[in-house]
């Protein structure tokens, strides 16, 4: 990492548990003032360590049905910094093949991009899962200043094993910023089973750490020096037209 003293564990969504059914899922949810993030705050405090916890299931004060995806940052000194609650979220009903999979059954979709904080590493940037697939969105944190994109997930092994990488590698080379992706992986119950192949790659598009579909470890450091260069070399932001973008508005033209 850029400073030896500090570094960031990240953990992938759905890293506090996963449940089989909606019922569960709401009803073991905790707020962020809750037992579980507490515990977290003191193991970052205590070990000098920031921790990125990809995807927590959030309660909320006035509604039983639904729980908020959030991913939280917590810093060395065990406090709470940022808090991005998934603005996508992954539904699937497809009659061809049985499989349904919605996620805002019991999911309430967050309405705020949060902007990059400054860390150790550099300036992160908070996302979750199928947030990969929305380009636009990883966009607008490079132009707040990102330089580390994260997507910590539960991808499913179908959609994992065609997409995963391509989309990660994509995300860094179209925004010349490091992503790291913490991933589940294995059979989680009859219902799911997660692809994976947690991913730390470069500004360059390089895959530069991985784990396999079995539980590990993958470690990386962050280069800043590599990153300004990569922009440098290959200046894209100076090539962006965003006097013709801003007129986009996804209507079919005429």
């Amino acid at each position: 990492m850029t400073n030896p003293l500090i570094a960031i564990a990240f953990f992938p969504e759905a890293c506090d548990y996963l449940a089989d059914n909606k019922k569960d899922i709401v009803a073991m949810a905790e707020p962020l003032t809750g037992q579980t993030v507490e515990s977290y705050k003191e193991i970052a405090a205590k070990n000098n360590i920031w921790l990125s916890l990809g995807g927590i299931h959030e309660a909320l004060p006035d509604d039983a049905q639904k729980i908020y995806n959030t991913h939280i940052l917590i810093n060395n000194e065990g406090q709470l910094v940022a808090a991005y609650r998934k603005i996508h979220l992954f539904d699937m009903d497809n009659k061809d093949t049985g499989v349904r999979l919605m996620e805002s059954d019991y999911v309430m979709k967050g309405v705020e991009i949060v902007p990059p904080i400054a860390t150790p590493i550099g300036k992160l940037a908070l996302s979750i899962c199928y947030d990969m697939r929305f380009p636009e969105l990883s966009l607008i944190l490079r132009n707040m200043g990102a330089q580390i994109l994260t997507y910590p997930s539960a991808f499913t092994y179908q959609t994992g094993a065609a997409h995963w990488e391509v989309m990660l590698r994509a995300r860094a080379i179209e925004n010349q910023c490091y992503v790291v992706a913490a991933a589940q992986t294995g059979a989680h119950n009859k219902k799911r089973v997660s692809w994976g192949h947690a991913m730390i790659v470069d500004p360059w598009g390089a895959v530069v750490a991985q784990c396999a579909e079995k539980t590990g470890i993958a470690t990386a450091e962050i280069d800043l020096e590599l990153l300004e260069k990569v922009r440098k070399n290959m200046p894209c932001e100076e090539h962006r037209r965003t006097d013709l973008y801003s007129k986009l508005d996804y209507q079919e033209s005429i």
